[in-house]
């Protein structure tokens, strides 16, 4: 989910987060300690994930105790066969 930043530098540059926020459509996950606590996104859009999130979404799931290496060997095998992400703009 867009860029992470510490709840330090949050809380230093709130205004300038919120203007990105608000008026760029950016988003921000704040973490403190390393750990994410926090998604900052705009309030006028629905929360809406790309295709390109996924791998970093598939890292924050729970354990999945002994189903997690065929849930893994599934995973890679749709990663590998499955379409590429597109480049650059395809929304002209």
């Amino acid at each position: 989910m867009g860029k992470t930043i510490s709840a330090t530098e949050a809380a230093r540059n709130f205004s300038d987060l919120l203007n990105k926020v608000g008026f760029r459509g950016e988003r921000y996950t704040i973490a403190r300690g390393g750990k994410a606590i926090a998604h900052l996104t705009p309030a006028t859009s629905p929360v809406t994930r790309t295709l390109g999130e996924l791998p970093d979404l598939l890292k924050k799931l729970p354990s999945l105790g002994k189903d997690a290496k065929s849930f893994v060997r599934d995973v890679a095998r749709g990663i590998r066969k499955g379409p590429g992400l597109p480049r650059g703009d395809v929304w002209p």
